[in-house]
């Protein structure tokens, strides 16, 4: 079990209980799995950049991507029906807990003119939360000589939270820096 797992089970689930006000500790708020895509789009037709992104997948998260297909063509994207348009890596366990732990702590603060993730863009109405990265290279995985082109990536946690309020204190707990709002006292 990782140093995260253990912090989750022993600190920050006793305390959204408390927090929320829940009578059974089973009803606390969890994260269920990470996804994480990146969108290859005009660059379809280059096999050598769909290859170039999976292998950016493949070293930021430690585990295979799995190319996504066009379900459909449309003609003026010159797009046509099983043409790739995009990788991407589902986490859970374990190397989900690793990929939190290294996002929060060693990539996030990489970030430039970072002053706080978004609460009011990033949640859906079941607690669910996505980030969307505009350059790959934050992550201390890549390295500088590996970049060809700069692409960016979306980054989906999916919870078992009912709502955004449940799903916010579990990601503060989990250490996630959000950006101050004015009518909250956090």
């Amino acid at each position: 079990m990782t140093k995260l797992a253990e912090k989750f089970k022993k600190e920050i689930r006793p305390a959204l209980q408390k927090e929320l006000g829940l009578s059974n500790i089973m009803a606390t708020p969890k994260i269920e799995k990470v996804t994480i895509n990146i969108g290859i789009g005009r660059a379809s037709q280059d096999k050598q950049l769909v290859e170039f992104a999976s292998s950016i997948l493949q070293r930021i998260t430690g585990q295979k991507p799995v190319s996504i297909k066009a379900k459909k063509s449309i003609s003026n994207f010159k797009l046509r029906e099983g043409m790739i348009v995009g990788t991407k890596v589902t986490l859970r366990g374990a190397r989900m807990y690793d990929f939190i732990d290294r996002l929060v702590n060693s990539t996030i603060p990489r970030f430039r003119d970072f002053y706080g993730l978004e609460t009011k863009k990033g949640f859906d109405k079941n607690g669910n939360y996505i980030v969307g990265l505009k350059e790959h290279i934050v992550f201390p995985e890549i390295g500088m000589e590996d970049v060809e082109r700069v692409h960016g990536l979306e980054i989906c946690f999916t919870t078992s939270a009912k709502d955004k309020k449940q799903a916010l204190a579990l990601f503060r707990g989990f250490g996630f820096p959000f950006k101050k709002d004015k009518n909250t006292k956090k």
